[in-house]
């Protein structure tokens, strides 16, 4: 079966999915593994005065007990921050140590003490249960921005106040002359909510020791072993070629799974110390208190506008939540990955920005589905609205007068990213259509009579992504009749096996079943990476050119088999044709017959392979409109989403299908930080209040909208296929449309929107509705 570019096929992976048979890492058997078991901090700030696993380490079965002093003794590496942001006065800024194993000082709850191995989980629990943990326990400082305050307590001493790095971007003096002369300024100060991932696998490691062979390999869930297997090697000081890393199928990334994590560490360096097998998974109560976390923002941002309610500048400062240490990425995620988002779809010239990392006794935080970006977008959106109410235009009104027109495309934006491509009013005005905005009032009036609260919320976004290179793609024809390709992509739900086929098969014009797709091991694919919506855009661009290769490769081994010259042959639906003749071979055919040195050109390496990391060195630009239709009982607070519709713009869509799977999937997450997931710590102890599933609420389907989702779009000119990534989008554009919607219905009852803020649970509503 033949499929291409702007086909809905289906993807090729969900049936051994749907059956059972994927091979997550918990699944991998490998012979006399012992089992890890961590003992975490029941608290979250103390001096450690004690340890003593004396009694563990005698306990039936156990076979190691690794606390920080093992560290020392082996010369175990912290886990590293891998960015170099700087500070606003071009100075390096403060990356504290982050050992696997707690040394001196535990900073927040779950932090890894110890780690036991034992012949069994159950013997491995019980020894943790003898260990004797003696501390003396710290204030405690969990608030984003009261941790940054006079008095609070200090998470390390080399960050005063709590700032670990403090960020800008932008040019402050005309910023603040643009103010000083303003006819009106708006302003607000929103709360980003953090998040737990949640991810349905959770996290795991298998580190398997073979008698007959130096190596170690490592199983764990990634978006990209490469990115693991290089830390991994330079914190245990083991030499790459003895050290191999294999990702199966993944249950859910989301960002979170792209970082290195204490218990990978533990694992690989337990079994390398003892010379025995290992394996560690966690439990879903232990990744609500280990998994690195999303968001968890303040913001206080305003917009200078002129006497027509036209934008001319705008400022802000954000506290950004950090956690106890700095995870791999943690530090880009507020400052470089979503600056230049701040302005949004506006046509607002200049700007200027403060971000300000904050250290908490609380879980790290780094990227989680959408890196930065939806919290720039949630930022301009509600500063756009409360624009719109204090000019006394609509939501669309202000939008219009400040969007970028086609004819003024390409847009500079006011950090100087440039938008390429896009037609913001006609997308607006499609989305507004659907839903029937016109019509609202008369369904206002019905609500109402039954009691209601009716409400309508409009976002529009844009997202920097999918540029730059680090997704490279092999093609191999190894075997007679099969195409393989090795990407260095990581698919952890996305779809990249029948997104690639698509791809292959309309370039080679052969068979689906004909394609096959290696990932996820580092001893065959080229090292690359997921993440950032990079997997198109950019991966499959690599596809893409190395498929180009080959044919141009192919074409002069067909030329020198039928005995022609290069330019007479042709290749179209899978075949290399002799021009005006019906003298051809198929594209495998030249595959083998170019394994034949005789039949390659001089200096041409055997067989038609190529391997590309294809850069784009400008990113692309997707972007949408969002409107939620909502109605909401002033009784209980409760909310019903009662229709919801986005219009987006992806560029050239390769998938139809699986693109309105992301963007619904995408939505939905939104859906969930903006009304139900609310991460709450203990003030005073620093305890997660809302560890589990039963105080930590996930959106569910039942209470999902029918989401009605399309396309406008507009092809994107920095990339080959013409597409702009769109794996983050929904959680992006979600959060503002659901905000806005439930402030409109609230201030329709004629109350204030004070304290209103994500998640807008029932409670929240309710007590804004009745003070």
């Amino acid at each position: 079966m033949k499929f291409g570019i702007g086909d809905s096929a289906r993807r090729i992976e969900d049936p051994v999915l749907v059956r059972g048979q994927g091979r997550y890492t918990d699944d991998v058997h490998v012979d006399g593994a012992l089992r890890g078991y961590v003992f975490r901090s029941p608290v979250s700030h103390a001096d450690i005065k004690g340890l003593d696993v004396s009694a563990a380490r005698e306990a039936p079965g156990v076979v190691a007990v690794l606390t920080g002093a093992e560290l020392d003794e082996d010369g175990v590496k912290p886990i590293p921050c891998l960015t170099d942001i700087r500070n606003a006065d071009g100075s390096a800024h403060f990356k504290p140590a982050r050992h696997i194993l707690a040394k001196g000082r535990v900073r927040y709850v779950g932090e890894p003490v110890a780690f036991i191995i034992a012949e069994t989980m159950a013997q491995a629990q019980d020894a943790a249960d003898l260990i004797e943990f003696d501390f003396d326990e710290l204030p405690v400082a969990t608030g984003t921005y009261e941790a940054t305050l006079d008095g609070a307590p200090q998470i390390w001493d080399e960050a005063p106040n709590n700032v670990v790095l403090n960020y800008e971007k932008g040019d402050r003096e005309k910023v603040d002359g643009i103010f000083g002369q303003a006819a009106k300024v708006s302003k607000v100060r929103i709360v980003n909510n953090r998040l737990v991932c949640n991810a349905m696998e959770p996290r795991a490691a298998v580190a398997e020791v073979k008698s007959d062979s130096d190596r170690i390999t490592l199983y764990v869930p990634s978006q990209g072993p490469g990115l693991q297997i290089q830390q991994l090697a330079g914190i245990l000081g083991i030499e790459m070629p003895k050290l191999r890393l294999i990702t199966g199928n993944v249950g859910g990334g989301f960002g979170t799974k792209a970082f290195l994590y204490p218990e990978a560490v533990m694992t690989l360096w337990a079994a390398k110390r003892l010379n025995r097998s290992v394996r560690w998974t966690g439990d879903r109560g232990e990744m609500f208190v280990s998994d690195s976390q999303g968001r968890d923002h303040v913001t206080e941002v305003e917009v200078a506008m002129d006497a027509d309610g036209r934008f001319q500048a705008l400022r802000a400062t954000t506290w950004a939540a950090m956690g106890a240490y700095l995870a791999n990425f943690a530090p880009f995620i507020p400052t470089d990955a979503c600056a230049g988002m701040y302005t949004g779809l506006y046509k607002i010239p200049v700007m200027h920005l403060n971000v300000k990392g904050v250290m908490t006794n609380t879980v790290p935080t780094d990227a989680y589905r959408g890196a930065g970006r939806p919290e720039a977008a949630y930022m301009i959106e509600r500063l756009v609205e409360q624009a719109a109410r204090d000019m006394g235009v609509s939501p669309d009104e202000i939008r219009r007068r400040n969007f970028p027109t086609v004819e003024e495309m390409p847009h500079t934006m006011g950090l100087g990213d440039v938008i390429d491509s896009g037609d913001f009013n006609g997308m607006m005005d499609d989305a507004m259509s659907d839903i029937d905005w016109t019509g609202f009032e008369s369904r206002r009036k019905q609500s109402e009579a039954a009691g209601k609260l009716r409400g309508i919320g409009m976002s529009t976004y844009v997202e920097r992504c999918g540029g730059g290179a680090g997704v490279p793609a092999r093609l191999s024809f190894e075997e007679p009749g099969k195409l393989r390709l090795y990407s260095g992509a990581l698919d952890s739900g996305q779809g990249h096996a029948i997104s690639y086929a698509q791809i292959l098969s309309e370039k080679f014009g052969i068979e689906i079943e004909e394609i096959e797709m290696i990932q996820g091991d580092t001893d065959r694919v080229p090292p690359g990476f997921t993440g950032g919506s990079k997997s198109i855009p950019v991966g499959g661009a690599s596809v893409l050119t190395a498929a180009e290769e080959s044919i141009e490769k192919g074409k002069k081994v067909a030329a020198k088999v039928m005995e022609t010259a290069d330019v007479d042959i042709e290749f179209a639906d899978g075949r290399f044709t002799v021009a005006g003749t019906d003298r051809s071979m198929s594209i495998f055919e030249v595959a083998e017959a170019a394994k034949d040195p005789a039949n390659l050109p001089e200096g041409a390496e055997p067989g038609l392979d190529a391997q590309k990391d294809h850069n784009n060195e400008k990113p692309t630009f997707p972007n949408g409109c969002h409107i939620c239709e909502v109605e909401v009982d002033p009784a209980t607070g409760m909310v019903e989403i009662l229709d919801y519709v986005a219009v987006d713009d992806f560029g050239v869509t390769l998938n139809p299908l699986m693109l309105a799977g992301q963007v619904h999937g995408g939505i939905v997450q939104g859906l969930g930080q903006a009304w139900t997931e609310h991460t709450v710590y203990d003030e005073d102890s620093g305890q997660l209040l809302s560890g589990s599933f039963m105080d930590y609420q996930m959106p569910r389907a039942d209470e999902m909208p029918e989401i009605r989702f399309r396309t406008r779009n507009v092809r994107c000119t920095t990339n080959p296929l013409g597409v702009k990534g769109a794996g983050e989008a929904g959680a992006i554009g979600a959060p503002p449309a659901f905000v806005h919607a439930v402030h409109n219905a609230v201030m329709s009852a004629g109350k204030p929107l004070d304290g209103l803020e994500m998640p807008l649970t029932p409670m929240k509503v309710w007590s804004a509705l009745n003070g």
